[in-house]
């Protein structure tokens, strides 16, 4: 099968004997599922091994010896487990060690970066040596992302790997963002925002990110899926979530749906 923009076939064949690496949160899991789903459905018969070791998650096309992976990074910074606490370490980044001699990695984060309460999976944030109860949200993500960068610069051989990120999804949980007021949530959204321009204006995030990326010696290149995102007030499970009735999805996208946008852009910068 051939979507608009993406041939499955002639990806498969390109990559045959390589690796390919999503590391991220849930954003990049939706990407990685819908990347594999693109490419079983363009060659259905194909013999294929699905596994998990850790926390990578492994779908290997095993008539071309591809592997298309995810390894569930929310930070791509560590959190370790200490006497004080789960410490987040904005400057440690010890996972990188399942990231290096892969053909293409995919970066994401940004999700959990707010997260407080029951969700928020860390105790203190460390860095320099000086623990923090918290700091500004916005500030963490910046120095995380220096610290990838940094480690980027050091342990990627352009040669042998292709380097993308992701770039920021955008959540759609207040309809004064797309001049809704008084809408909430997703739900019942069955229509893209019109024009090309959202009203509520790209996310603060996403100038951190190019600032940071702007400062890499190493190609990397930003799937920049923000503002086309936006626009897609209508593409999320909301009530058809992994929460089901009980929960509201106006975060992650419904497949077959956006993330196969992406995975479009990918397919046309690598072809």
């Amino acid at each position: 099968m051939i979507l608009f923009g993406f041939d499955g076939g002639a990806f498969l064949q390109k990559f045959k004997g390589k690796s390919i690496m999503f590391v991220g949160d849930s954003l990049s899991r939706n990407q990685w599922q819908s990347l594999v789903c693109l490419l079983y459905t363009s060659v259905p018969k194909t013999n294929y091994n699905a596994t998990r070791v850790g926390d990578v998650s492994i779908f290997t096309f095993l008539d071309f010896g591809i592997d298309v992976m995810l390894d569930r990074s929310v930070y791509l910074v560590d959190v370790v487990r200490e006497a004080k606490g789960r410490i987040l370490k904005l400057d440690s980044i010890e996972g990188g060690k399942l990231w290096k001699g892969i053909d293409m990695l995919i970066f994401n984060t940004w999700h959990w970066w707010n997260r407080r309460g029951p969700t928020q999976p860390w105790d203190y944030i460390e860095i320099g040596g000086q623990y923090y109860k918290d700091m500004d949200r916005v500030v963490a993500f910046e120095k995380a992302l220096i610290t990838w960068a940094k480690w980027i610069d050091t342990n990627i051989y352009p040669a042998k790997t292709m380097v993308f990120f992701q770039g920021i999804s955008p959540s759609h949980y207040n309809g004064t963002d797309w001049n809704q007021p008084g809408v909430k949530t997703c739900l019942g959204q069955r229509q893209p925002v019109s024009g090309s321009t959202y009203p509520g204006g790209l996310p603060p995030a996403l100038t951190v990110l190019k600032n940071v990326l702007s400062t890499i010696e190493k190609p990397v290149t930003l799937l920049d899926v923000t503002n086309l995102c936006l626009l897609r007030k209508d593409g999320h499970p909301s009530i058809y979530g992994l929460g089901g009735r009980t929960g509201m999805d106006c975060s992650h996208w419904c497949l077959a749906g956006v993330p196969d946008t992406w995975n479009q852009i990918l397919y046309n910068l690598v072809s």
